[in-house]
């Protein structure tokens, strides 16, 4: 008998919980509007098109072959170069890893840090794998809360009070998934300051930095001094490839403390190979070509988020913080003597107003009684999905 992981036994992922009921309906012919997941490729974007000549003559040209575990040279240098224009970080590609999008990086930095009964502090609510793969390598997942009044902004006391002897890092995900929050320059100081004081890395996870609305991301990246600081990114949102699972990290270490962290990764890297490698090449059409189609994708994006927030704050029984990054919305369930939970409430909403988003308890402690939902749509559909929840929530409040 073949028996499964204990490790793989405790991953959850909240999706899946909302996205099988959604097939079954959709089975019987019932139209599902759908907002779950975070994937602009899914709707009305794509990547840019001298990305997507420069994948194509990547393999056309015979870039079909195994590469360097660490990532091709050319697009490291492209890498290297971008940061230092967005971040004023100063890096060379002896600092940055390849790999297939944030989520590797993230086993490959989680698979060196963490030993048994090891803690990290995460975002709460947090992005599911963040929780799944701390808990992979037998580690413990805290949670420190985000201060919802305040635009979802960390609290850094709550930080304080989670940190122990078993701490091995805290990880920041700015623009936030799934509350959509863009953490200031103040407390990314404040955080950093933290980590100093308990001599503990910042893990920043930054997919999301260019996708802001009123205010400008920082990175931890530029503000330390003299703690490390392991910055991820990639291609999926900004340069809305998610398919091509494509991603790096980099270490902003004056100090050199993470030297033995890096060796792990360097290994764990070797490990699997490379990553893949005419996506590659894209990469670096995409880092170092025009960036002028973000600046209509993200119009677009602003009046959705703005649709959706008025919408939302319209509709009895719910609330909701304005966005200030990311495609995400992450409203409060106010009205709860209908439901006994948050995933009870969105299969409601899903099997009655067919609209499917996420419970919020999905994303962990501090997403209790909330849901996410993405404004990837155009408005039109926005439109639809909200006179049908404004509806559904009229019924069953009455």
């Amino acid at each position: 008998m073949i028996h499964a992981s204990k490790r793989a036994m405790g991953i959850e992922y909240a999706i899946r919980d909302v996205v099988l009921p959604a097939r079954e309906l959709e089975k019987q012919g019932i139209k599902i509007i759908k907002l779950n997941i975070g994937d602009p490729v899914k709707f009305d974007f794509q990547p840019p098109k001298h990305m997507k000549e420069a994948y194509c003559r990547a393999i056309m040209e015979g870039h079909n072959y195994y590469g360097e575990s660490e990532g091709d040279i050319e697009l490291r240098k492209a890498i290297v170069e971008r940061e230092k224009k967005k971040n004023g970080v100063d890096i060379t590609v002896d600092d940055v890893m390849v790999t297939a999008a944030v989520t590797e990086a993230l086993q490959f930095v989680f698979g060196a840090l963490v030993e048994p009964g090891d803690e990290v502090l995460i975002p709460g609510p947090s992005y599911p794998p963040y929780v799944a793969l701390v808990k992979f390598y037998d580690g413990v997942p805290k949670a420190y809360l985000g201060i919802e009044e305040e635009g979802w902004q960390p609290d850094i006391d709550d930080m304080r009070k989670k940190i122990s002897e078993k701490t091995k890092a805290i990880a920041v995900i700015n623009p936030n998934n799934p509350t959509g929050a863009l953490y200031d320059k103040k407390t990314l100081k404040e955080i950093l300051d933290l980590a100093g004081e308990y001599d503990i890395p910042v893990i920043s996870d930054e997919i999301y930095d260019l996708m802001t609305y009123e205010g400008k991301h920082v990175s931890p990246g530029s503000l330390t001094k003299d703690v490390p600081v392991i910055v991820m990114n990639g291609l999926s949102k900004v340069y809305f490839a998610t398919g091509w699972r494509l991603g790096y990290m980099y270490f902003v270490d004056p100090e050199d403390k993470l030297a033995e962290v890096r060796e792990a990764i360097g290994k764990l890297a070797r490990v699997r190979l490379c990553p893949n490698t005419p996506a590659q090449k894209a990469a670096i059409a995409g880092l170092t070509g025009p960036m002028d189609y973000l600046e209509g994708y993200m119009k677009k994006l602003k009046e959705r988020r703005d649709y959706i927030y008025k919408r939302l704050n319209e509709i009895p029984g719910l609330s909701a913080q304005k966005p200030e990054g990311a495609f995400y919305i992450f409203p409060r369930i106010e009205e709860r003597s209908k439901w006994k939970s948050d995933k009870e409430f969105v299969l409601d909403v899903l099997r009655n107003a067919h609209i499917l988003v996420v419970h919020g308890s999905g994303f962990g402690e501090g997403g209790e009684w909330h849901f996410r939902a993405v404004f990837l749509p155009p408005v039109e559909i926005l439109e639809q999905a909200m006179d049908n929840l404004e509806k559904f929530m009229k019924e069953r409040l009455s």
